[in-house]
């Protein structure tokens, strides 16, 4: 007997195959049994009819519980209504284990209710569409890089310093000294840049942010490249080739994920280049407006101040009205990390970009070109009373062989988020982590 999985299901039209995996729902009538039938790749549904199997088979479909562990064996028919365009004719059952009292009924749940069960809830067709959709854009990048020659560099997550700020820290202890988790893996990418010319890596960072929003997580994945010999113009064409590319896949081969999660990819189809670009002095522009004050007023949310980071509601004004994501670039230095390279032009102005997608869905990439002048960074290390003695190795980088690079991070449970169509950034992550959740 042939074992298949559902997703390959339909190479099987006409023969009797075997399927294992779990019971993911059933309905009867009268002398039929529908079982739906997941396995991890698709679902089935198992049609059991009591004339043509025994008793036995037919009161063990009678019996069988939600999540029951189980194997049917049947013939495989096309069938349009199905989940799937296929059925199985069942002709046998064998069960493994039978669930008792699941907790997670198909009645509506609790979101902490949900939460606290997240290792059953992954279970659920909408979880499942989302990681599965998550997979496959991981996937996208790390293919994105690979035909482009960037070399994988796999970053440390104890360091011995800050790189985005000392205040969002994670601190514990590495034997006789501090140690903190990477908030990025920037700062060790910058060397392997000067080694290989084109790096990324990607892998889990922590920010210890006390923040409560949709938008933020504690423990999250993020891909950063940094290349050698790039300025800001290059990091803005290579973050726009990304989006698209990552988006295109997704509409390649997620269709089905994307239908489940109810996604208009009518939206995501409109992902095309070039992206809007604007300036952070344009931008405030626009946020200074007394209609976007007094809207912010009536939100509840602080009226955007000239010199500031933009807030969310800040980000869901600017691209409202756009169907692609927005480049906003030229933010003030003062409210910059201490590497990004200032505009020459404008020194008050970093040369840095970040990428806000459309719907409401905030930044998801930020980038910059960083410092290449050792004295220049040396000074900015100084005025912001970081720790020499840290950085000493980031700043031997400037002092052989030194040339303009730049590079990006892109979080990607929000980039997942976005493309997925969901409101909060917990679902976009297997287990997550945030100010009040350490469990499961």
């Amino acid at each position: 007997m042939h074992t298949t999985t559902i997703r390959t299901i339909g190479a099987h039209d006409g023969q009797e195959v075997r399927v294992r995996g779990w019971l993911y729902n059933k309905r009867e009538k009268g002398k039929l049994a529908f079982l739906i039938v997941r396995d991890g790749t698709g679902y089935l549904q198992a049609v059991a009819f009591q004339p043509e199997v025994g008793p036995s088979v037919f009161e063990t479909c009678q019996k069988v519980t939600q999540e029951s562990s189980l194997e049917v064996t049947g013939v495989i028919r096309k069938d349009d209504r199905a989940p799937g365009g296929h059925e199985m004719q069942l002709r046998s059952i064998v069960v493994h284990q039978l669930a008792h009292d699941y907790p997670i009924s198909p009645k509506e749940h609790g979101p902490d209710f949900l939460l606290d069960h997240r290792h059953l809830w992954l279970r659920s067709s909408r979880q499942h569409a989302l990681l599965r959709l998550r997979s496959e854009i991981s996937q996208a990048i790390r293919d994105f890089f690979y035909e482009r020659d960037f070399v994988l560099i796999d970053s440390p997550i104890l360091t011995p310093a800050a790189c985005e700020g000392t205040s969002t820290l994670f601190q514990t202890d590495y034997f006789d000294q501090k140690a903190y988790l990477s908030q990025s893996g920037q700062l060790y990418l910058e060397p392997a840049a000067m080694a290989f010319g084109r790096v990324y890596c990607f892998g889990p960072t922590f920010r210890a942010e006390k923040s409560k929003t949709r938008r933020h997580l504690t423990e999250f994945w993020m891909v950063e490249p940094e290349v050698a010999y790039a300025e800001l113009p290059d990091l803005l064409d290579l973050a726009e080739d990304f989006i698209v590319a990552l988006v295109a896949r997704a509409l390649d081969r997620c269709r089905a994920e994307l239908k489940t999660l109810e996604r208009d990819t009518a939206r995501l189809e409109a992902v095309r280049k070039p992206f809007p670009r604007m300036t952070y002095d344009e931008a405030a522009a626009l946020l200074v407006r007394p209609d976007v004050q007094a809207r912010a007023r009536e939100q509840d949310a602080p009226p955007f101040v000239c010199g500031n980071d933009f807030g969310g509601f800040d980000e869901t004004v600017l691209t409202e009205k756009l169907e692609r994501p927005v480049m906003i670039t030229h933010y003030p230095a003062a409210i910059k990390a201490f590497y990004m390279q200032p505009d020459p032009r404008t020194p008050e102005r970093a040369l840095c970009v970040d990428v806000l997608a459309p719907e409401g869905y905030g930044e998801i990439i930020g980038g910059s070109q960083r410092i290449h002048d050792h004295d220049l960074l040396l000074r900015r290390i100084q005025e912001q009373g970081l720790p020499l003695e840290a950085f000493r190795w980031y700043l031997d980088i400037r002092k052989y062989g030194s040339v303009p690079h730049a590079g990006f991070g892109m979080g990607i449970e929000r980039f997942v988020s976005w493309v997925a169509g969901i409101h909060h950034l917990r679902e976009a992550i297997p287990y997550p982590r945030t100010l009040n959740r350490l469990y499961p």
